[in-house]
């Protein structure tokens, strides 16, 4: 019989290079969409004229996106490769278009979060202006950063996406819904711990059922580059992210008349959205160091093409 192929590579390095990429961007991807769910219950609250579940929003996109800005400027290494990056704008490239996004719903953001101290000036003189002005303005860039959260939650998969990572790769038609449920899920969390009602409660399901429907997809549905995310270390993260969202989904619903059961609703769905950033990420990780993962599915694509090409000209 012959026997099973071993897929090597010359001198044992894997054929497509893993990430450079640290933990922290793990952390990044999971607070920008805090920052973009926060955003949206904010924006929420705004429209409700709910002030706690506004100011609750507005506070934690701020501070998420302090978080993001801190551990994206730590694995870039110094400061201004972040602002060398804003000397262009690149619609083809996600990082370009992505670092344009965080500028954006940072000042958006900043501005709001701002406009929750105006009650606190004083009457008179400048900041008697500022008292004034501040609130319309506020309210207008809540608005404005509601309206650019669903990018900031969802440019990050497609920049995992546009890699050669065989599993980001593979999940791109996944992955931003996967992303984008985990950030609504989050933001709801946030909104449980500080205001829970029945618009948050519909919030964590949807955001729930969102990224647990897309979440199925990129654990089974990618063939072999689908096996990265169920086993090893990332499936056992992956695993306890799907039970978390689960429980504060249901928590969500059930603990309707509980603040406490509300409030523990919360801290599981922001636990299990850290959790599926951190399932990813290194799910990636692992489909590139394993060489099957890119030879086995470049085969299997030749093979479909009858042996010819997949891409480029055909001989003559």
């Amino acid at each position: 019989m012959v026997p099973k192929a071993d897929f090597q590579s010359y001198y044992g390095r894997p054929i497509v290079r893993p990430p450079v990429w640290t933990h922290d961007i793990a952390i990044y991807l999971f607070t920008g969409g805090l920052a973009a769910g926060s955003a949206l219950i904010a924006a929420g609250g705004q429209a409700s004229k709910d002030p706690v579940l506004r100011v609750a929003g507005r506070g934690t996109a701020l501070a998420a996106l302090g978080a993001s800005a801190f551990f994206l400027i730590k694995d870039l290494g110094r400061p201004d490769r972040f602002h060398h990056m804003l000397r262009v704008a690149k619609p083809t490239s996600p990082m370009s278009m992505g670092t344009w996004l965080l500028s954006f719903f940072g000042g958006a953001a900043g501005v709001a979060a701002a406009a929750e101290v105006a009650p606190f000036l004083p009457e008179r003189g400048l900041l008697g202006v500022a008292r004034k002005v501040l609130p319309p303005v506020g309210a207008a860039a809540g608005y404005g950063a509601a309206a650019l959260a669903p990018g900031l939650a969802t440019y990050t998969a497609v920049l995992f996406a546009d890699t050669a990572v065989p599993s980001w790769n593979a999940a791109y038609p996944d992955l931003p819904f996967m992303f984008a449920g985990s950030a609504l899920a989050s933001g709801a969390g946030v909104g449980l711990i500080a205001a829970p009602g029945r618009p948050m409660r519909r919030m964590a399901v949807a955001g729930a059922a969102i990224e647990l429907a897309a979440g199925h997809r990129v654990e089974h549905g990618h063939g072999l580059l689908s096996e990265p995310y169920r086993n090893g270390r990332p499936g056992k993260l992956l695993k306890a992210a799907r039970v978390l969202t689960a429980v504060g989904a249901v928590g969500a619903v059930v603990g309707r008349r509980s603040r406490v059961v509300s409030a523990l609703a919360g801290v599981s769905l922001l636990a299990g959205s850290v959790l599926t950033r951190f399932g990813v990420f290194e799910g990636g990780v692992e489909s590139a160091k394993d060489p099957r993962y890119t030879v086995i599915p470049q085969r299997e694509g030749l093979n479909k093409a009858g042996g010819r090409k997949v891409s480029g000209p055909s001989p003559s």
